[in-house]
């Protein structure tokens, strides 16, 4: 007796859909969200620039860098990690979320697209380290005024998280209004996103840089524990 091809085919791919989902997306989310927590605190602890003994005077920040390198190196790393493992979650979180979500929603993509942002705001973020990370050893080869600015630069452009506020919003709808995951992922969304999205819209911009990692720390781990199968 012939098996069809059809019958073959099915037998072939019955094992594969009773496997675990892989989870590598998830786990690179808990790293980003880990690590964004330890640069936004490596950045908040370089305050050369606002220490009343040093803030106004170019100078004085310029010299007060020095003492900073750790706290650099540790920044520089870690928001730099954060910029390449936000790309697989939000590509593994698309494919998650566009799974269970009707054909044509948008969803699945404002999610993977406000982490992207993220993700470009973190490498630029980081992307005047290598200049002045070595120039802080040598405060007298440099501009003093471009030292004062890179601290205001590195204070202010990694804490740019506002995107992973609209990713939470996006989450938070699609897991409340069409049950794309667990309930508690979609409340730990509608809270954390609408939160980060509010103040990354306001002129307290920053502090997105507080509730954003932590959001993706919290909805990874929740992704990377559900029970599912591929």
């Amino acid at each position: 007796m012939t098996t069809s091809p059809d019958v073959e085919t099915t037998s072939r791919l019955r094992p594969r859909t009773a496997r675990r989902a892989p989870r590598g997306w998830a786990a690179a989310g808990i790293a980003a969200g880990a690590l964004g927590v330890v640069g936004i605190q490596a950045s908040a602890s370089i305050g050369v620039a606002y220490d009343p003994a040093t803030a106004g005077h170019a100078d004085a920040i310029a010299r007060g860098l020095g003492g900073f390198v750790p706290n650099l190196l540790t920044m520089h790393t870690a928001v730099m990690l954060v910029t390449v493992l936000l790309v697989p979650f939000a590509a593994g979180l698309h494919r998650r979320l566009a799974a269970d979500l009707p054909p044509g929603s948008l969803h699945a993509p404002v999610a993977a697209i406000g982490l992207l942002l993220v993700s470009v705001a973190s490498m630029l973020g980081a992307g005047l380290d290598t200049e002045f990370l070595f120039a802080s050893a040598m405060p007298d080869q440099v501009v003093a005024e471009s030292v004062a600015f890179f601290t205001h630069w590195i204070a202010t452009i990694p804490w740019l998280w506002v995107g992973a506020g609209l990713s939470g919003v996006a989450v938070a709808v699609a897991s409340l209004h069409h049950g794309a995951t667990a309930r508690w992922i979609g409340w730990v969304s509608a809270v954390f996103g609408v939160v980060t999205l509010l103040v990354g819209i306001s002129p307290l911009q920053y502090l997105a840089g507080f509730t954003g990692p932590v959001w993706v720390l919290v909805v990874a781990i929740g992704f990377a524990l559900e029970k599912r199968t591929a």
